[in-house]
C-alpha cells in the first residue's frame, strides 16, 4: 500500500489535518506512537479558545488564530463537541499591568479582534464579582471561548477515520527515508509509504524533521502545571480570566471548563525531558498564589486532580508550517504552542492548501460527511428523552459512573464507535466515566469489566493507557 498522505502525530493538529484531507480522494493515514489519539498535549491544556489580541501582528500565530476562532462554532457543531463562547478578562493589578493590557487591546485591534473593551476595576467586578478587589481594570474580549481539547481531538480523528483515513496506533516512528520518490517510514511496527509526509509531532517534530533531512528548528519542552477544582466551583467565574502575560506565556488563568469545573494553572518551566508530565509540590503552591491573586474566593478542599502537560517550544518564536526546500513533499508543522488549538482548524486548510501547492491533487469526494455521529449523553437529556432512551436500549438504565452519570450504553458505544476506546483513560476522554469527585473509584472495576467483555480479553489484559499499563497482575484465587 502506498499512501498519497502520512500524517506524524495524532494530536489534536494531525487529527485535524487528517480531517481536512478527507474531504478529498486522496489515500491517507495518521501515525501516532501512543495507544490513542490526544495522549500528548492535546490531552493537558488549558481548552481556551483564544481572541486574537496576544500574539504580534503579522505573525502566523496571529493570524490562525483569528481565522481558527471564526471557525471553531461550525467546527464545533459537525463535530458535537461541546465549546462556549464565554468571553476573557485580562486583569489589571497595578500602573505597569494597566499599561500592558493597553497595549494588549491595539495588538488585538491591529488583528482585527472584534468588540474588546477596556474596563475599570468598578465594570470588572460587575462582570465578575468575584475577581480581586486589588484589580484597577480589564481588558474584555467577549469572541474568547472554551472547548474540550481531547474531546475535540478525538472528535476530528474519529471523523477523518470515518471519510477514509486509516490510523495506524502504538506505531513509533524510528526513522524516514526517501527511496524513488516515496517516504519509506520505519515504525515500531512495520513499514509506510507515502508520497507525501506531514511532521505534526508535537515536542517530538525536531526530532522528526531531522530523521527526514530537514531541520532548521528545535523544540523546546515547556511543562505547565494545572490544578482542577469541583463542580461545586464552576459557577465562581463566568469568563476566562487571565494575567497579564510574560515572556513564558500568558500566566496563571483561572477558567470554567465546558464540563462545569473550574481549572487552575499552568506554571511554565522549560524542561528537556520531553515526557516530564509529572506535577510537583513548588509547582502546585505557585498555581494557588497565582490564582489566589486574581479569585482568591475558590475552595481548595474542593480539588479533584492536578495534572500536568507539554508545549512545544519552538526556536523560531513561531508555529512552523512549511514545505520543505531540502526534502521534497515533506511539511513540517512543528511548535505549536498556544494558540494551536485554537487555530487547529485554520492550519489544517493550510496545510492542504501547502500540500496542493506541493503537487498532491486534490478532487473533493462526494460522499465526504462533515458531521460526527452524535454521541448520546445521558446526563444532558431531558426526563423524557432519557426515558426514551431506556425503553430502547436497557443499558441506558444502568449508571456507571455516578459522579458523572454515564450509563453502560455510552460506554459500549465509545467502544464501538469508529476509533472506539481500548482502555480506561480512552473510555475516561469519551464519556467522563472516572473524571468526577471520585476519580474512578466507584466505576473503574465497572468500566474495565465493559472493556473485557466488548474486546473479548480477559480483565487483566484491560489496561490504563495502553501498551504495558495493565490494571490487574492477575487472579488472587
Amino acid at each position: 500500500m502506498i499512501y498519497d498522505v502520512a500524517i506524524i502525530g495524532a494530536g489534536v493538529i494531525g487529527s485535524m489535518i487528517a480531517r481536512e484531507l478527507s474531504r478529498y480522494c486522496v489515500k491517507a493515514c495518521l501515525i501516532e506512537k501512543e495507544a490513542d489519539v490526544a495522549m500528548g498535549t492535546s490531552k493537558a491544556n488549558s481548552g481556551i479558545i483564544h481572541a486574537g489580541y496576544n500574539d504580534k501582528p503579522g505573525t502566523l500565530k496571529a493570524k490562525f488564530n483569528m481565522l481558527g476562532n471564526e471557525m471553531m462554532a461550525r467546527v464545533s457543531k459537525e463535530l458535537d463537541v461541546h465549546f462556549k463562547r464565554t468571553g476573557s478578562l485580562v486583569l489589571a493589578f497595578n500602573e505597569a499591568d494597566f499599561a500592558n493590557i493597553k497595549e494588549l487591546y491595539y495588538r488585538g485591534i491591529a488583528n482585527g479582534v472584534p468588540e474588546m473593551k477596556i474596563l475599570d476595576g468598578a465594570q470588572a467586578r460587575a462582570m465578575e464579582p468575584n475577581v480581586s478587589h486589588d484589580v484597577i481594570g480589564a481588558l474584555y474580549s467577549p469572541t474568547a471561548g472554551i472547548i474540550c481539547p481531547y474531546e475535540l481531538n478525538i472528535a476530528a480523528a474519529e471523523n477523518a477515520v470515518q471519510n477514509g483515513v486509516e490510523i495506524f496506533l502504538d506505531n513509533e516512528v524510528k526513522s524516514i527515508s526517501k527511496e524513488k520518490g516515496l517516504f519509506l517510514i520505519k515504525t515500531s511496527k512495520g513499514r509506510i509509504r507515502s508520497r507525501y509526509a506531514v511532521n505534526a509531532a508535537g515536542v517530538y517534530a525536531d526530532a522528526i524533521s531531522s530523521m527526514a533531512g530537514e531541520c532548521d528548528y528545535t523544540i523546546k519542552p515547556r511543562k505547565g502545571e494545572y490544578i482542577l477544582l469541583d463542580k461545586s466551583q464552576g459557577g465562581l467565574v463566568h469568563t476566562v480570566i487571565f494575567q497579564p502575560p510574560s515572556k513564558m506565556g500568558k500566566g496563571i488563568l483561572i477558567t470554567p471548563t465546558v464540563d462545569n469545573n473550574l481549572l487552575l494553572g499552568p506554571t511554565a518551566e522549560d524542561v528537556d525531558d520531553r515526557e516530564d508530565t509529572r506535577t510537583t509540590a513548588p509547582g502546585l503552591e505557585e498555581i494557588i498564589r497565582g490564582a489566589r491573586k486574581s479569585v482568591p474566593a475558590f475552595d481548595l478542599k474542593e480539588t479533584i486532580t492536578s495534572f500536568a502537560g507539554l508545549r512545544a517550544i519552538s526556536s523560531t518564536g513561531d508555529f512552523v508550517i512549511k514545505a520543505s526546500e531540502r526534502v521534497k513533499g515533506f511539511i513540517n508543522v512543528g511548535g505549536i504552542q498556544s494558540p494551536g488549538l485554537t487555530a487547529s482548524p485554520q492550519i489544517a486548510k493550510h496545510v492542504v492548501e501547502i500540500l496542493e501547492n506541493e503537487g498532491l491533487a486534490l478532487k473533493e469526494k462526494s460522499g465526504f460527511n462533515p458531521e460526527r455521529r452524535r454521541v448520546l449523553r445521558f446526563n444532558e437529556m431531558s426526563l423524557e428523552e432519557k426515558n426514551e432512551a431506556i425503553k430502547n436500549d436497557s443499558g441506558f438504565g444502568n449508571v456507571i459512573c455516578r459522579c458523572e452519570t454515564v450509563t453502560e450504553a455510552e460506554v459500549i458505544d465509545c467502544i464501538r464507535r469508529p476509533l472506539g476506546a481500548r482502555s480506561l483513560d480512552g473510555i475516561k476522554r469519551r464519556t467522563r466515566a472516572g473524571m468526577g469527585r471520585c476519580q474512578g473509584g466507584f466505576c473503574g472495576p465497572k468500566v474495565m469489566a465493559i472493556l473485557s467483555r466488548e474486546l473479548g480479553i480477559p480483565m487483566d489484559g484491560v489496561t490504563k493507557k495502553g501498551g504495558g499499563s495493565k490494571m490487574l497482575a492477575g487472579k488472587t484465587k
